[in-house]
């Protein structure tokens, strides 16, 4: 039996990068996955890849995970798109807040330029007007297609990084031994590693039930739209609005954003089901509308349902047509997709023993953030 110096269990996002930049260190690693092909939050989300909107400290692992895909994209594609993120700005609070952000990142030396609404309109067709007052264009920013680049990353890390990928494999026991970490699949295969990284939700809730219903992960439902292919349109980038300012992480450090935030109604609808409106152009010319956000326990993801509601779909359209005229708003899928985070911290982390570790609750930043946390975390726990 083969022994690896890494095994990492979980073909997302966060999985996945773990297991290349431990390959990118020489290290000998196997990646399991309980899917024929991975199919949770990586694959079901919008594909932006935005430094802009985190924190300072997640910025940094950003920044570190757009030259990862840009790396990866000049010898593989892995359907990576540079067409940078725009911010619309609706009122004059919103305008505030994108010219304090430019200052932070001026200051952050990350690249950002504000437009006027005479740019704005210029740069983006349909945009109306009666919406933009202004917007902050960050260039360096990228767009991937979700549903297909963690294949095209997992097939160029066999083929050209000596991966060790196993699909189907529903882990039911990970035991630490005199020697390092032996892991169990339903199907009796057995594999041995010095360390694990368990970057899976379903597994950390199999194999430490306990450990996981005493976490404060919490799981959020996200739900989504995609139009018909627009005849003879484009929309470059990652289009963010008004809600998106008032919502995304990076605004916190703004120094208006408290007195923005206390004047906005808390009964509103927008509030109750957490939704600001975001835009992303797919190859085919389809368009991404979204998103929502509803929010239940880990423990209890049930109480989220199974079932897309129409309320929200429909009020989603509502707000994206008083921002952009597309020729077409006709849907041809709908969809939701669910990741967990942490209500008290920006990731979930945990030692069992001293070769365990369970890494997951990356939240909405798993994207963008993933591939630059990733590469400091292999560094910490291998020393490297």
């Amino acid at each position: 039996m083969k022994k690896y110096d890494l095994i990492v269990i979980g073909g997302g996002v966060l999985g996945t990068f773990h297991a290349y930049h431990a390959l990118q260190n020489g290290l000998q690693v196997a990646l399991l996955e309980k899917n024929k092909r991975p199919q949770g939050a990586t694959t079901q989300n919008f594909g932006q890849v935005v430094p802009s909107g985190m924190n300072t400290k997640w910025q940094t692992y950003g920044r570190e995970s757009l030259k990862t895909y840009k790396e990866i994209q000049q010898r593989f594609d892995i359907t990576l798109r540079e067409n940078g993120s725009v911010y619309l700005a609706s009122n004059p609070e919103e305008v505030q807040l994108i010219e304090e952000l430019h200052q932070i990142n001026k200051n952050n030396q990350y690249a950002s330029v504000v437009l006027t609404k005479e740019e704005c309109l210029k740069k983006y067709s349909g945009l109306r007007s009666d919406y933009i007052l202004a917007g902050l264009f960050f260039p360096e920013e990228v767009t991937v297609e979700s549903r297909e680049m963690i294949h095209r990353l997992q097939d160029f890390m066999v083929k050209h990084m000596n991966l060790a990928y196993f699909t189907n494999q529903n882990i039911i026991s990970c035991e630490e031994t005199n020697t390092g970490v032996r892991v169990t699949s339903s199907s009796e295969e057995i594999f041995e590693a010095e360390k694990v990284i368990i970057c899976n939700g379903n597994e950390f809730k199999n194999l430490y039930p306990r450990l996981f219903n005493e976490s404060d992960l919490e799981v959020t439902k996200l739900q989504m739209l995609k139009t018909k292919p627009q005849s003879a349109y484009q929309l470059p980038g990652n289009i963010l609005t008004g809600w998106s300012i008032r919502r995304y992480e990076a605004f916190t450090e703004c120094a208006s954003f408290t007195e923005v935030k206390s004047q906005e109604d808390p009964d509103s609808l927008q509030k109750k089901w957490g939704i600001h409106i975001l835009f992303k152009q797919a190859p085919d010319g389809s368009v991404i509308i979204g998103d929502s956000h509803t929010y239940a326990d880990a423990k209890h993801i049930e109480d989220l349902g199974y079932d897309l509601d129409m309320n929200i779909d429909d009020f989603m359209i509502t707000e994206a047509q008083k921002i952009i005229d597309l020729p077409t708003y006709d849907i041809q899928h709908r969809w939701y997709g669910m990741y967990s985070q942490c209500k008290t911290k920006d990731i979930f982390q945990k030692t069992i023993g001293s070769n365990i570790h369970i890494i997951t609750g990356i939240g909405g930043k798993g994207m963008t953030g993933s591939a630059g946390f990733s590469k400091e975390n292999i560094t910490r726990i291998f020393n490297v």
